[in-house]
């Protein structure tokens, strides 16, 4: 389930909405311009599926996404531990690659997550917005929108990408540090399950 979690830009101290509401969660990131919906789980594709495996499960969601909003390319973006000795160098690298401010000129930033999650951060108009999405979750942030993601320390998740550009993505970094004054991706989903562990 997602979770939106919202800050002033100031810092964390200033808390000024918290909900697992789906309706909730649309109805804030609208004004935004960012889409947030949640498409039907397939409970039988593995956690780790490969890209032909979640092309063959989400080809009428994906072939629907891609004619309303006229993406190019789509692939398959996954990451999961393994007892491979480079995994937490890979992993460490992959999560420093978006864990800093940036925004995209060409392009937006839309992923389907088929399985794990993943914080992005929305940093808008002086507040910031942690949208923590799982499985089953459709997150479309618009090009221009200063944000960043974190997977966590030990990323576990399988996502669909979409793009307009054939070039995928880059990102223009801002070097702001603001990413380092707020909750990462760690305490945000040891705090979440607790919420629901105790609920």
């Amino acid at each position: 389930m997602t979770l939106l979690t919202t800050w002033s830009e100031s810092g964390p101290e200033t808390l000024v909405r918290r909900t697992a509401d789906p309706a909730e969660i649309a109805e804030a990131l609208k004004p935004l311009g960012v889409r947030y919906e949640q498409w039907p789980v397939r409970e039988d594709v593995p956690f780790d599926a490969d890209s032909e495996t979640v092309f063959a499960a989400y080809g009428p969601e994906i072939e629907k996404l891609n004619a309303e909003e006229g993406f190019t390319t789509v692939d398959v973006l996954g990451l999961h531990p393994s007892d491979d000795p480079e995994f937490p160098a890979k992993a460490r690298a992959a999560r420093e690659k978006f864990l800093q401010e940036h925004t995209h000129d060409d392009d937006d930033e839309v992923r389907f997550f088929v399985s794990g999650s993943g914080i992005f951060y929305l940093h808008v108009n002086g507040e910031v917005h942690a949208v923590f999405c799982e499985k089953g979750d459709l997150l479309g942030v618009p090009r221009g929108t200063t944000h960043w993601f974190d997977m966590g320390t030990e990323p576990s998740f399988t996502a669909i990408r979409f793009f307009h550009e054939e070039d995928g993505w880059i990102g223009n970094f801002t070097g702001s540090t603001i990413a380092s004054r707020f909750p990462d991706y760690d305490t945000i989903a040891a705090g979440y399950a607790a919420d629901r562990a105790a609920a």
